[in-house]
């Protein structure tokens, strides 16, 4: 994976964006990259709506550094959008948010890069020297479960998510929705006036529908489709089922 290529001339980085909310972090990453890469401009943003607002006819980042958790967005929404609105800008994602699932995506979807938060500051220095010398770069401990994600079946697409999200039965997005809201199994079933295993089997439909295994998978579906399907099912309810 450290051998895959990114954006042409990624040694020529001299401005570097970094979307983080924690400071203390947020300024020891500055530090790391001005040993790596001297001289470079370095701004930071701690949300994505900052970040996306830094973003201009007098600032276009060669490089942005970027943590999935922001208080504005959910899951890889943040990732979709940046890549969105520079796709061609290499993106190295820093993240407690570590499910192979979650990182092929990411790799599936353009990013440059991706370590684990809580990686060390050797660790670091290592993707940022891949990175400056035009590669892409994932830590070794997942570089077999990612290569073992690429020869699974096709997940399906955001348009074919959010079709067949608003192709539920009315019953179907009840429980969905009272998921999202965090309600047990045992909770829906007494506010639905349903057997608790017919909740479940509705639950069991619901992934199935979807075309995932378990519900981290269906976490990288869901947040990646807008989910405009009447259900009023938003970024965060789509989180909440999903960490049930």
């Amino acid at each position: 994976m450290t051998q895959d290529t990114v954006a042409p001339s990624a040694s020529r980085i001299r401005s570097i964006l970094v979307i983080d909310d924690h400071p203390l972090y947020s300024d020891a990453l500055t530090m790391a990259l001005r040993h790596v890469f001297d001289g470079c401009t370095i701004r930071t943003a701690t949300s994505l709506g900052e970040g996306l607002a830094q973003l201009g006819p007098d600032f276009t980042p060669d490089l942005v550094m970027l943590d999935l958790k922001l208080p504005d967005v959910t899951g890889i929404s943040g990732f979709l959008r940046l890549r969105e609105r520079i796709p061609d800008v290499p993106m190295l994602v820093i993240s407690a948010l570590t499910s192979v699932e979650v990182v092929h995506a990411l790799m599936e979807g353009g990013a440059a890069g991706f370590i684990p938060k809580d990686a060390s500051t050797d660790e670091l220095k290592t993707a940022l020297i891949e990175l400056r010398a035009g590669r892409r770069y994932l830590p070794p401990a997942y570089r077999a479960a990612c290569r073992t994600a690429q020869v699974r079946p096709r997940m399906p697409t955001v348009q074919e998510v959010s079709q067949k999200i608003a192709e539920l039965t009315p019953q179907q997005a009840r429980i969905m929705k009272l998921i999202c809201a965090g309600k047990p199994n045992k909770q829906i079933a007494h506010e639905l006036s349903l057997a608790e295993a017919t909740v479940k089997a509705h639950i069991t439909a619901l992934l199935r529908r979807l075309g995932v295994q378990n519900r981290t998978q269906a976490a990288v579906l869901v947040e990646s489709a807008s989910l405009d399907t009447g259900t009023g099912l938003g970024d965060a309810d789509a989180r909440a089922f999903l960490s049930q």
